[in-house]
């Protein structure tokens, strides 16, 4: 009898299983940087299915109510891990509660509806529910190898200079309004008949919310299962401790409004390993706002990443825009980009800012970066469709501080500029970048940085314009 056989029998009979068997203190030898280490999260061994509590999974079925009664029935008896099975799983939003796994067959797609009244919890609500959700709970697992599909077709503004003339066609087909001269099209009295649930176009555009988000919440784990089409955010974890996201797929069109792939807001001692992301916005994201006293966590500490891919994204390893409590004990290592809008991407600006520390990357491949390999940000502006560009305040608070950051080992070919860097006049907001050991081959411009309010260190970095 092996060991492992052995403790989950001990584990059983105590009523609890790990969501999952893999040890993760490997992941944490020869770090340049002590970090807290994640720990397993245990799910109790309560089991039911979805199709045990009336859900079919013949796309038609609404299985809202299915999920709800699931997952209260598992909670009354402690927690557990609701299965769904083989099918396409038609549902409006989904909650998680304290000591349960949302198992997912292979074969199985939960596939959120287009009608949007479903996610309104409250008529002044500002923002709809996300697709999976989970408020100040512990101990929550989403796993399997199946498909979460947010649907986001039915919500996301699209740009026309973003899409061909075939792509714009269709959506004109859907229905919808154009805006701006038709350069902007909104899924607004969209021909599938559902009603809209905001007085415009644009006021229903800032209601769509995140495909999966976990709020206040210790101890989750997201494992093997394809998120995608989200209609903001794909994964997003916020003020949470003790996260691991395990060997995911996070894809959209390349596109997608705000389509962010896993965005770490002010969450402590996080994993993420093994995943893929191709997405429409940033990868793999670090965000930190305004401190909040309620949260598990303020800032993002602690957060190791390793073995992942990015392919499309507006940055394959982000931190910002917002970084306002801090960044601080950050390793990334053994990740690979091909065809990211940036590699190493530091944004923020002027009220948004915070500062970095002990932030150490290296092992990173990347090809056809379209913009810098690595860029630091200073005057970042959030640009929503259909908005006009915000202007940046003119107090000097909340200023960037990107510093204490260490880069290594990194291998670029194709990126039309190596290094870019700008700080902010008068401020300390770039200093003590030290990249070193690394090839970048650029197309336009080899080193883009200003040294007035940057400082960066190179060592052994060999920057080359690439022969055509």
């Amino acid at each position: 009898m092996n060991k492992f056989f052995q403790l989950s029998l001990a584990l059983l009979a105590l009523g609890w299983l790990s969501a999952h068997a893999t040890d993760y203190r490997d992941r944490y030898q020869d770090l340049p940087v002590g970090l807290q280490q994640v720990r397993e999260v245990k799910i109790p061994a309560g089991h039911a299915s979805l199709t045990d509590f009336g859900g079919r999974g013949d796309g038609v079925t609404l299985n809202t109510d299915a999920f709800a009664q699931a997952i209260d029935a598992l909670t009354a008896k402690g927690g557990g891990r609701l299965d769904v099975p083989a099918g396409v799983w038609l549902t409006g939003p989904i909650e998680l509660k304290d000591n349960i796994e949302l198992h997912l067959d292979k074969n199985a797609i939960i596939y959120f509806s287009p009608d949007k009244r479903l996610f309104i919890d409250s008529p002044k609500a500002r923002r709809c529910q996300p697709g999976i959700r989970a408020i100040n709970r512990k101990n929550i697992a989403i796993t399997g190898q199946g498909i979460i599909d947010g649907n986001g077709d039915q919500w996301r503004p699209v740009k026309r200079g973003k899409v061909s003339d075939t792509e714009w066609s269709y959506f004109q087909s859907i229905g919808g309004v154009e805006r701006q001269e038709g350069k902007l099209w909104y899924p607004w009295d969209a021909k599938a008949g559902y009603d809209n649930i905001a007085a415009t176009a644009e006021k229903q555009e800032a209601m769509r919310n995140d495909l999966i988000r976990l709020t206040n919440c210790e101890n989750v784990l997201i494992e093997g299962v394809t998120v995608q089409n989200s209609p903001r955010f794909h994964v997003h974890p916020v003020n949470c401790r003790n996260v691991i996201i395990d060997g995911i797929t996070v894809r959209c069109p390349w596109n997608a409004q705000n389509g962010d792939a896993i965005d770490l807001s002010d969450c402590q001692q996080a994993l993420i390993v093994n995943s893929t992301v191709d997405a429409g916005d940033d990868g793999l994201c670090m965000k930190s706002g305004d401190s909040k006293p309620q949260a598990v966590a303020n800032g993002c500490s602690d957060i190791l990443i390793e073995d992942c891919t990015v392919f499309h994204a507006h940055g394959g390893f982000v931190i910002g825009s917002e970084d306002i409590t801090a960044m601080r004990n950050i390793v990334v290592r053994r990740c690979r980009f091909s065809g990211t809008d940036t590699g190493l991407r530091f944004k923020s600006a002027v009220g948004r800012g915070g500062r970095t520390e002990n932030i150490h990357i290296r092992d990173i491949v990347m090809t056809d970066i379209r913009g810098a390999a690595i860029t630091f940000q200073c005057d970042y502006i959030n640009r929503p469709a259909g908005h006009d560009a915000g202007k940046a305040t003119e107090k000097l608070e909340k200023v960037p501080e990107f510093q204490d950051i260490h880069i290594s080992n990194i291998t670029c070919r194709n990126a039309k500029t190596a290094i870019y860097a700008h700080g902010i006049a008068g401020q300390n907001s770039v200093h003590d970048i030290y990249i070193s050991n690394s090839t970048i081959l650029y197309s336009k411009t080899g080193l883009d940085i200003d040294d007035k309010t940057a400082k960066v260190q190179l060592k052994d970095v060999a920057i080359r314009q690439e022969k055509r």
